[in-house]
């Protein structure tokens, strides 16, 4: 889906739907209390959010996952494989496409073991048969088929929880306040601009996504993406010292078709324009149309890494042979 423009705002159609919010908001919380979480052989970090899409949980949990590695863990990540038709699956990012497994296990794959299963306890099983000594659950914060010793809530800080109302009304899976009370720790990507740091009470860590690519070919682009909030990707390419002249929005997770793709190069082409889109959207691809696009690769940078990773560990103390 493409993240309504009315989330972010209290609109008349915001105020309508707000009752199907309440009703929304009110079943995520009665599975939650009713259910039993089994817990894993190892400990297990959950990188969640409370908004639907576009907060920088996947860049968040690559970094974590990388950090854990440089300090001798072995992460897995476990995630559902949104858009996939294959479960209980390691994933193999030389035989398995997007279509089999969904695009983010493609992605984070290219950084730890992903094991995909829409139960996570099953599929924490399979991480830990496969050599996991600590899991990161890429999303699932409100999902209780698996018990989390570890949970952080991401917040992208510009857009912090729209209007503030509960899906479809607003941007939320369920309220601050409810969620709070589940995290262990805020990860907020940018200027905490709506204050959550303070309204949270939660230890917090900040930091922010860095463009990686710094050659410049033709300044000129046309841009495509189809994630949750696909005008903050237009936005980094601007930021970067592209003149971003054209762009095509499509829903998050979407498959791209061959008339799709064709269509795009043949702007740019008219144009006179390079192509760029995302990490996220360049799994979903097929080959023959990669030496025509650009990815524009970004990675979390933390305020104080350290402190990250010391928090980490002395919130979860897993049997280290």
């Amino acid at each position: 889906m493409k993240t309504p423009k009315y989330w972010q705002s209290n609109s008349l159609k915001s105020k309508l739907l707000q009752p199907l919010g309440w009703l929304y908001g009110a079943i995520t919380q009665l599975r939650l209390k009713w259910s039993c979480s089994p817990k894993a052989e190892v400990p297990v970090i959950c990188i969640g959010n409370i908004t639907a899409g576009g907060t920088g949980k996947t860049p968040v949990s690559l970094s974590v996952a990388k950090m854990l590695a440089t300090a001798l863990w072995h992460p897995f990540f476990v995630t559902r494989g949104y858009g996939g038709r294959m479960q209980n699956v390691l994933v193999n990012n030389k035989k398995h496409s997007a279509i089999d497994v969904g695009d983010e296990p493609l992605l984070l794959s290219q950084q730890a073991p992903v094991v995909v299963n829409a139960n996570r306890f099953e599929g924490a099983k399979r991480a830990v048969d496969e050599g996991a000594d600590i899991i990161i659950m890429d999303d699932g914060f409100q999902n209780p088929s698996l018990y989390k010793d570890l949970s952080f809530l991401v917040f992208d800080g510009h857009y912090g929880i729209g209007n503030g109302k509960i899906i479809p009304a607003g941007p939320l899976r369920e309220t601050l306040k409810d969620g709070i009370k589940r995290a262990d720790a805020l990860i907020i990507l940018g200027k905490d601009k709506h204050n959550l740091a303070e309204r949270s009470h939660l230890p917090v860590f900040f930091g922010h996504t860095e463009v990686q690519t710094t050659i410049i070919n033709n300044p000129n682009v046309v841009a495509f993406a189809g994630i949750g909030h696909p005008q903050k990707f237009y936005h980094t390419l601007s930021a970067h010292g592209f003149n971003v002249m054209e762009t095509f929005d499509f829903p998050d997770h979407h498959f791209y078709s061959k008339t799709e793709l064709e269509q795009i190069i043949q702007k740019a082409r008219a144009k006179n324009a390079d192509i760029y889109t995302t990490s996220k959207d360049f799994v979903k691809i097929p080959t023959q149309f990669h030496k025509d696009i650009n990815v524009l690769e970004i990675a979390i940078v933390w305020d104080e890494p350290d402190k990250l990773l010391q928090f980490i560990s002395e919130r979860i103390k897993p049997q280290k042979c």
